[in-house]
């Protein structure tokens, strides 16, 4: 049974953190939901085979391309299914998780599981450091100023602009995901590498297949664009309200675990809608603080979370989705001030 359990900063022993998972286990929060579960992977998996067997009924047709996009959202919500899988909020056991996540992931929509897992636990572990966090890193984007100091090529080229280039540059998104699935195969560290491979090069194989087997190849082309650029700003729209925009640590700057994980991270506030469509990682906050809950405790849990930072005094940021696209593109846009002094003062 599930009880909102109080936390008492002054009076237990511990640190800050302590107290608070304390609270959060006794409160129940952190067990399994498997029924949840049966239902959300069954609910997704009917909408995955339904976008296939609609697109396979529907044949060469303009009107597949609305299939396109009901695969986009099919395609993004297995990615947030694989997420929970990924941080162990599924199964108990590592082995079951990996397996179901390499098939939910690398067979059912081209995204190298391994190469995924390793990168977001980094991520967990520092968000938003500009040196650890592997989400930061400035690739096409440029997250701070002193990035945008030392940026060079396209990511110079394109920070100077890169508030306005965002939401576009999101429909490559997919496109990324799966190159970096391939080229991740050729690190020996990568572990069973060959059922990687298999399963992803399956996929891609698979999925080629059955666009130029069905459609004409001009139409074949024009489902793969709408459907994986589609996709590519699904998966960036969830990820994006999470932390950019937030407070970016740098060099030694690694406050307690707590904070690190509070002060770099945003909530989304919203109805069943937003739950639904963020996949329960709009409860950020939460979720970096207990990654192994199951996404549906996570809305109970916000209550105990957000009034234990207020009592210590800890900044909680929580807003609307629109509120956090705003930021976040501010937040771009202050980082690439420096690439348009450049090309004034040039």
């Amino acid at each position: 049974m599930i009880t909102d359990s109080p936390v008492h900063p002054a009076h237990s022993p511990g640190s800050d953190f302590a107290r608070l998972s304390r609270a959060i286990a006794d409160s129940g929060l952190m067990g399994r939901r498997p029924g949840y579960y049966t239902a959300r992977i069954t609910a997704v998996a009917a909408l995955y085979a339904g976008g296939w067997a609609a697109f396979v009924l529907i044949g060469a047709s303009w009107w597949t391309l609305a299939v396109a996009a009901v695969l986009a959202v099919a395609f993004g919500q297995v990615a947030l299914v694989t997420h929970d899988i990924a941080h162990r909020q599924v199964f108990r056991l590592r082995r079951a998780s990996e397996t179901c996540g390499r098939i939910a992931a690398n067979a059912g929509i081209g995204m190298g599981f391994g190469w995924w897992q390793e990168k977001h636990t980094r991520h967990h572990a520092n968000p938003n450091h500009e040196q650890l966090d592997p989400d930061i890193v400035p690739d096409l984007l440029v997250w701070t100023r002193a990035q945008a100091g030392a940026a060079r090529g396209l990511p110079r080229l394109i920070g100077r602009a890169q508030a306005f280039l965002f939401f576009p540059l999101l429909t490559l998104e997919s496109f990324n995901l799966h190159v970096a699935g391939v080229r991740a195969l050729a690190n020996r560290s990568l572990r069973n590498r060959f059922a990687e491979g298999v399963l992803l090069f399956g996929h891609l194989a698979c999925y080629l297949t059955a666009l130029f087997l069905v459609l004409p190849p001009g139409m074949a082309v024009a489902f793969l664009a709408v459907h994986q650029g589609l996709f590519g700003l699904y998966l960036g729209s969830i990820f994006a309200p999470n932390h950019k925009g937030m407070p970016v640590l740098t060099g030694k700057d690694r406050p307690d675990f707590l904070r690190r994980q509070v002060l770099t991270s945003r909530n989304v506030h919203g109805g069943w809608f937003t739950d639904v469509a963020l996949g329960g990682l709009n409860y950020q906050i939460e979720h970096h603080l207990f990654p192994s809950m199951p996404s549906p405790n996570l809305r109970k849990a916000q209550v105990v979370v957000r009034r234990y930072c207020e009592e210590l005094g800890v900044a909680y940021l929580q807003t609307s989705l629109a509120a956090s696209y705003g930021q976040a593109l501010r937040s771009l846009h202050q980082a690439g001030a420096p690439l348009r002094r450049t090309k004034s003062a040039a």
